[in-house]
């Protein structure tokens, strides 16, 4: 099949999609695939012929634009199929107060939290304030549509807050804080339409940052997690459930606090899993029998038959 690789582009997880390309795409070349790699930042006039030739693209992006829908939306109008969630779904996905608000519809636990558009330099006082009389100390101040844990901080005080809020602003972001939940950390994978087997994540930080979720040695993951059977079909009927009411279709990663009751809340969830040696997704999916390279295989699989 001809394959055509699209990562890389102008996210700050640029780095981090262009390592899981290379071996995305020496598995795909070692199964007899024909690919042809192609870094987003060379333009969207660049991509849209090399879509219209190839028989299917495998999209390795990560945060915006890729997780945002945009790419999806013009590889639909060029009639290019492509692996994972479509633009719609891409979209709500990586906008986390959209997610958790239809998550809260439908009866997800999420975290307690609080959106914040539209910072200025004029407002952090006001906004500040407004998460102090919402929440309740701590809190994670996150970026509302970025991945990877960039840009995340766990705060204790208003100090703490208004620094993170500050640098929020300075990266020009639109902010979602959310009250501590006391749990452990789990993540469950959706291949096709079954949840695969969850792992649990013990960071050896305070918690699972970007340095933790892609250092060799910055976190142990465990899988499958040893959480009992009640809490692992809690978690995996949850991501199943948020993968659907999503609209999401292929394969999806959900993130989870799961408390000492064995309750599991919802933080997020990722419509383009990271395919890295140190990713989630491969080793649920070698949990039940598939290697890398069959992993990819079956997504692409999953992706030709979108063809129109």
């Amino acid at each position: 099949m001809d394959v055509l690789l699209i990562a890389g582009g102008w996210s700050p997880e640029r780095e981090i999609s262009l390592k899981g390309a290379e071996g995305i795409q020496k598995v795909l070349a070692e199964r007899g695939h024909s690919v042809t790699f192609f870094d987003l930042s060379e333009g969207f006039d660049a991509l849209i012929p090399l879509a219209q030739k190839a028989e299917a693209a495998f999209i390795n992006l990560h945060g915006s634009p890729g997780e945002d829908g945009l790419v999806q939306a013009l590889l639909d109008r060029v009639n290019c199929p492509y692996q994972g969630a479509d633009a719609a779904g891409s979209f709500l996905a990586i906008h986390k107060y959209a997610a958790k608000s239809l998550f809260k519809a439908h009866g997800l636990n999420t975290a307690k939290g609080v959106f914040l558009p539209g910072l200025t330099a004029e407002n952090l006082q006001e906004k500040a304030d407004l998460t102090e009389k919402e929440l309740r100390y701590p809190l994670f101040v996150k970026s509302n549509n970025g991945g990877s844990s960039i840009h995340l901080y766990r705060v204790t005080n208003r100090k703490e807050l208004l620094e993170a809020l500050a640098a929020c602003l300075d990266a020009g972001l639109e902010v979602l804080i959310e009250e501590l939940i006391k749990g452990k950390e789990v993540t469950c994978g959706i291949l096709g339409e079954e949840a695969l087997p969850p792992i649990l994540i013990e960071s050896k930080a305070e918690f699972f940052d970007f340095t933790n979720k892609y250092a060799a040695d910055g976190a142990k993951e465990t899988c499958p997690a040893p959480i009992g059977e009640k809490a692992t079909k809690a978690v995996q009927e949850m991501a199943l459930k948020a993968h659907k009411i999503l609209g999401l279709s292929d394969y999806s990663r959900s993130d989870f606090i799961l408390t000492e009751d064995g309750t599991p809340y919802i933080l997020e969830v990722n419509t383009l899993p990271g395919m890295t040696s140190a990713s989630l997704v491969p080793k649920e999916a070698k949990e039940i029998g598939l290697s890398f390279g069959e992993l990819i295989e079956k997504l692409l699989e999953l992706a030709k038959k979108k063809k129109h």
